[in-house]
């Protein structure tokens, strides 16, 4: 039996519940071909992709503030924006009028007007969906509360892949997936099981 400890956000007593959807900024993390098919494709992809689109619909009927990030390295590369391989995927295609920020670094904030677009939204709250759950889903998770927000991350609709494991073996997907939730919800973000977890 593991001896679980208090976690770090509880000590500092933080948030522990996430803001309403209304009051919130939805943002969408490539959300991209990238992960559906090719060298890349995530296991779990297509029913986080169901969840992000989801959460998608309930963002647009409340209102709230969407914005899309994109990954770009590059012709020929998987994340090719310009390509079909690099573009956001059908089911959670931007509409007319919602931001879409390109990004080069797993973080969203990196090298982009992130920050500044949430802060002439006057948004404090956030809530982040898409890919992977443990480079650019944490790495925008983490640079979110060095910038001061309240983080929101749904668990279900993001999804990762296997990875070999440098001290031996291989983790599987879930592994990946569920220890990068655990380490963002120790501190960095709310962390929630669905995106039915996350008020409107």
């Amino acid at each position: 039996m593991t001896d679980a400890r208090p976690t770090l956000r509880s000590l500092l007593a933080l948030p522990d519940t996430p803001a309403p959807l209304s009051k919130s900024a939805l943002v969408l993390i490539d959300c991209q071909n990238t992960y559906r098919e090719g060298v890349m494709v995530l296991e779990g992809v297509e029913p986080a992709l169901e969840e992000c689109a989801a959460l998608l619909k309930r963002a647009r009927d409340a209102g709230t503030p969407v914005i899309h990030i994109q990954h770009d390295d590059g012709p020929g590369g998987p994340y090719d924006t310009k390509s079909h391989i690099g573009a956001i995927a059908d089911i959670v295609a931007p509409a007319a009028g919602e931001k879409v920020i390109t990004k080069a670094y797993p973080s969203s904030f990196e090298g982009t007007d992130l920050d500044a677009e949430l802060k002439r939204l006057g948004v404090t709250d956030l809530v982040l969906a898409g890919f992977m759950t443990h480079v650019c889903v944490n790495s925008t998770a983490r640079a979110a509360f060095n910038h001061g927000y309240r983080t929101t991350v749904v668990g279900n609709a993001t999804a990762t892949r296997a990875l070999p494991n440098p001290l031996g073996g291989t983790l599987s997907a879930e592994a990946v997936h569920n220890g990068a939730l655990t380490a963002l919800a120790d501190i960095f973000a709310i962390v929630v099981p669905s995106g039915e977890k996350v008020p409107t």
